[in-house]
């Protein structure tokens, strides 16, 4: 299958270029879970398994079965950045099974990992924003055309209440801003 198709059309191509996003994110924030959960090798396995589809292979039930271990790492490690680190790891894993369906929670599959990054940052810094904000801009610059058409598809991202989500949003307009359109689809 060359592609999947739902409220639109994506390309394994396609599906490869947002992995690869999320798969970048996440391996730079993997340290953060590995120091504080030494031997809990499932966020690795995940970004391992993104990597195999970014770099051709199929999506097979790696991805979904190592997305799902990461998932429940990050719900059992005890800091807040490892969890958070743990989550872009199993959303890394979890990219190539995107769903081509106009919903705002579909951009969180895209975004939330590059959320993840800045809000880290903000912990890390004592909560310092301006962390926050270094780290959404540097998440916007690797941001290829191609993620941003992409994303482009979507609804915008929900704004909500935590300050990962709030990052998430700020990011997805930073990008859709930045798009040579700078127009975003909102569709139904």
């Amino acid at each position: 299958m060359t592609s999947v198709s739902g409220d639109f059309d994506l390309s394994m191509d396609e599906l490869r270029v947002v992995a690869r996003y999320v798969a970048e994110t996440a391996q730079e924030v993997l340290p953060v879970f590995e120091d504080a959960n030494p031997g809990d090798t499932r966020p690795r396995a995940a970004i391992d398994a993104a990597w195999e589809f970014v770099n051709g292979a199929p999506r097979t039930r790696l991805q979904r079965v190592t997305s799902m271990d990461a998932h429940r790492a990050a719900q059992e490690t005890a800091t807040e950045t490892a969890r958070l680190a743990a989550q872009a790891a199993g959303d890394a894993a979890s990219a190539a099974y995107l769903h081509p369906i106009a919903k705002a929670h579909q951009v969180g599959h895209i975004l939330r990992a590059a959320a993840n990054v800045p809000r880290i940052a903000e912990i890390d810094a004592g909560e310092d924003p301006s962390a926050g904000n270094r780290a959404i801009e540097e998440a916007r610059e690797r941001a290829t055309p191609v993620l941003i058409d992409i994303l482009q598809r979507y609804p915008l991202a929900p704004s909500g209440r935590s300050r990962a989500a709030q990052l998430m949003a700020a990011l997805d307009t930073s990008l859709r801003g930045s798009s040579p359109a700078g127009t975003a689809r909102t569709g139904g």
